[in-house]
């Protein structure tokens, strides 16, 4: 028989070190008490104080972003945000990470990922309707790499396609601080009727408490403390749940019919800490308490403690309160779907999180104490002296190549920039038939059916250049996820967000996501695009090595008209146009080169500065393309990221099958040709338009105050670069090829590509 430790010997043998707790925080718990906690109690306070569940490291820069606008419908302390698209619909999205549990367990801990996120957006009365990733792994040089890579798609893909909605979009990227510790990033968005908004409050006292869908096991307990330590390479796989995506289909169309009887008061997903954040993070919304009887919860598992149903992480769960008396309407519907739907508990008016083991009180602990009151670190921070080493690189002294085709090969078959269709193939994403732009653009496309209109979704995240300057590196983060919406033609409306980062109790690490933060607030407010939602992921580390750090970006927008979205394949016979900076001012050039894939991959550096970004030319150039597309004037647009100006346009020729021939004589006065080519700088758009049409945009250009210049012309079978000499001369099959083949490469298990940065 399991007998739980005593107040007397939790205190004695300071087992509170064994949930995750410091003596400090216990001595809290203590005081906030009245009394010394018992090991259930313990148990609650050391999952609703945990960095996942707490934010006691993060919460007090978080309040930095934006969050508010005309266009948001419930922004962040919900499951989801919702915003505003217009004639009574809305979008709600979030975005979060499963990093630790995939690091460990990549196939469950992926799906796991996915299934949590989608149960945060019905949950909000939406249906979900598209899935995005952001991925990071080590190089693809060893076998390790390759199985993680492969399980965390599999996962993805398992779950996704298997719930029946479609992932449209992601991203994946390596380097070496990824090794030991992947980041597994999950997005899901969903539709909604502004009439249909369903929130997680427990208000109404005596309103019954019901836990609907799977049985409870042991799995996943202290996931959410798991999940906020340090090195997941050490930690057990009984943290990591185990997700059924066929029981989450059925519980979704439950769920959504129940919220659509107007009869629910309040639901949450049982995800982090289980039953114990859920019940507690209701209870603090409406200033309510919460009385939970554990003997009641189905379960799959015998002998199960309290503790333990209190803290499972079984998936495919919900917490319903529903309005008293409407108990056997959850229960018919729930039957007719083939899941349980058991009253567990009811509301309450005394503050309390209330636990009960067949009527006898186990626990009882105040829900401000686990919510309200839970620490707030000011951790200190110091800049990395990493970042001296970096800004002291001469770029001037950087080779200049004699021409730049093999550089250019050479980035086109890197495996951040290459085709990444290995990945979404696996992927259903046309499941539903609404994606009208598929994986590969700038952005995906979903078709709000019956209407004209359509919702645009990506991801992005710059790790590199936040590790270089992460304040400029938070910015091109919001900067260049909203500008993908853009190419595509959505106006954007805001973003969520997953910041993935090391361990927070070092000074160099706080630094770096305090000036992350900061970054991203900047952008958000000078672009328009308030924050909703998101999660923060700190312990990314291993062996002592802290991850890059990773700021990921998701962003929605809306397409008014579905008849002018745009893709980045170009026809022949088009004239190429430039918004934005051609060429940086010829004291600027090492700005352009630092952080570049080229420097990484050429040169085999990492060195320089964050590429420049100004957020008002950065607004400019988004509003004079997005006008432009509005009027029918861009035929095909692509932002300039990652490979410069020489890949955006090798890209929009391998999409559209056609050469093109571009010259930027005009500029390159004093500049070098890799940096004109190859370098990087924010706020700048590639766009394809009829010959009659370069006016009319010229104009717009100038009204928005953005810099606009025609840079050539498309059409042939080659890429053909100038500037006064030609520079660069591909064949586009030979572009294509390259750069459809290099990841399917290196996952094979010939390759050997390899990264010590």
């Amino acid at each position: 028989m399991y007998n739980e430790p005593t107040a007397e010997q939790i205190e004695r043998e300071a087992l509170y070190r064994q949930v995750g707790m410091t003596e400090e925080e216990y001595r809290r718990a203590v005081e906030l008490l009245g009394r010394r906690p018992n090991w259930l109690e313990l148990g609650l306070f050391s999952v609703m104080w945990s960095e996942h569940c707490s934010y006691k490291s993060s919460r007090r820069v978080l309040k930095r972003f934006p969050t508010e606008g005309p266009q948001v419908l419930q922004g962040p302390g919900e499951n989801a945000g919702v915003v505003d698209i217009g004639d009574g619909w809305a979008v709600a999205f979030k975005m979060e990470s499963h990093n630790h549990p995939s690091a460990i367990e990549p196939y469950q801990g992926a799906a796991t990922g996915v299934g949590g996120i989608i149960r945060d957006v019905f949950t909000m009365g939406a249906r979900p309707v598209a899935l995005l990733d952001s991925l990071r792994f080590g190089p693809p040089d060893d076998d390790r790499q390759r199985y993680l890579m492969r399980e965390v798609v599999a996962g993805i893909a398992g779950y996704g396609n298997a719930v029946g909605i479609p992932t449209v979009g992601g991203e994946v990227k390596f380097a070496e601080r990824y090794r030991n510790n992947p980041l597994v990033n999950a997005m899901c968005v969903g539709l909604m009727r502004h009439e249909d908004l369903a929130r997680g409050t427990a208000r109404g006292v005596g309103n019954p408490v019901l836990v609907v869908g799977a049985r409870t096991g042991r799995d996943g307990i202290h996931g959410a403390t798991f999940a906020s330590a340090e090195d997941p390479l050490e930690k057990e796989r009984s943290a990591v749940q185990v997700g059924d995506p066929f029981m989450e289909k059925l519980l979704l169309e439950a769920c959504l019919e129940l919220i659509a009887t107007g009869a629910v008061v309040g639901i949450q997903d049982l995800g982090a800490a289980g039953l114990t954040s859920s019940g507690a993070e209701m209870a603090s919304r409406a200033g309510s308490g919460l009385e939970i009887d554990t003997a009641l919860v189905p379960r799959r598992e015998t002998g199960m403690t309290p503790y333990e149903v209190m803290l499972s992480e079984s998936q495919e769960r919900m917490l319903v309160v529903m309005e008293r008396g409407k108990e056997s309407v959850a229960g018919e519907i729930f039957r007719k779907w083939g899941l349980e739907a058991a009253v567990i508990g009811r509301v309450t008016d005394d503050g309390m999180l209330r636990v009960l083991d067949g009527g006898k009180v186990v626990a009882e602990v105040p829900v401000k104490a686990l919510v309200d009151e839970a620490p707030v670190y000011e951790r200190p921070a110091r800049e990395p002296e990493e970042l001296a080493v970096f800004r002291s690189w001469r770029w001037e002294e950087t080779p200049l190549p004699e021409r730049l085709d093999e550089a250019l090969l050479a980035l086109l078959g890197s495996p951040d920039l290459a085709d990444k269709e290995w990945v979404w193939r696996q992927y259903d994403h046309m499941v539903l038939a609404s994606t009208a732009v598929r994986p590969g653009a700038d952005a995906a496309v979903i078709w709000l059916r019956g209407t004209r209109k359509g919702v645009a979704v990506c991801t992005d995240g710059p790790g590199r250049y936040v590790r270089l300057n992460p304040l400029l590196g938070g910015m091109h983060a919001v900067a260049e996820a909203v500008r993908n919406l853009v190419c595509v033609g959505a106006r954007p409306l805001a973003i969520t967000d997953c910041l993935n980062f090391g361990n927070p109790e070092k000074p160099e690490v706080f630094y770096q996501f305090e000036q992350a933060v900061e970054g991203m607030s900047r952008a958000c407010e000078v672009l328009g695009t308030p924050v909703v939602s998101g999660n923060v992921s700190f312990y990314n580390e291993s062996k002592g090595v802290d991850v890059d750090p990773t700021p990921i970006v998701g962003a929605v927008g809306v397409v008014e008209d579905m008849e002018r979205v745009c893709t980045p394949a170009w026809g022949p016979g088009m004239i190429v146009g430039l918004f934005g900076p051609a060429a940086p001012a010829p004291e600027d050039q090492g700005r352009w080169l630092g952080g570049s894939e080229y420097l990484l991959r050429v040169h085999h550096l990492l060195a320089g500065d964050a590429p420049p970004l100004d957020l008002e030319l950065e607004r400019k150039v988004q509003e004079a393309c997005l006008e432009a597309i509005r009027r029918g004037l861009v035929a095909a647009a692509h932002d300039v990221s990652e490979g410069g100006l020489a890949v955006a346009l090798a890209e929009m020729a391998i999409a559209g099958g056609t050469g093109a021939e571009a010259d930027l004589g005009a500029v390159a006065a004093g500049v070098r040709p890799d940096v004109l080519w190859l370098g990087e700088a924010g706020s700048r758009i590639v766009v394809a338009l009829r010959p009659e049409h370069v006016e009319a945009v010229r104009r717009l250009a100038e009204e928005a105050g953005a810099p606009f210049a025609v840079i050539g012309r498309t059409g042939g079978d080659r890429l053909v670069l100038r500037a006064g000499a030609v520079q660069a001369d591909l064949p586009v099959e030979r572009l294509r090829t390259v750069w459809k083949e290099a990841i399917p490469w290196a996952l094979s298990e010939n390759s050997r590509v390899s990264s010590s940065i």
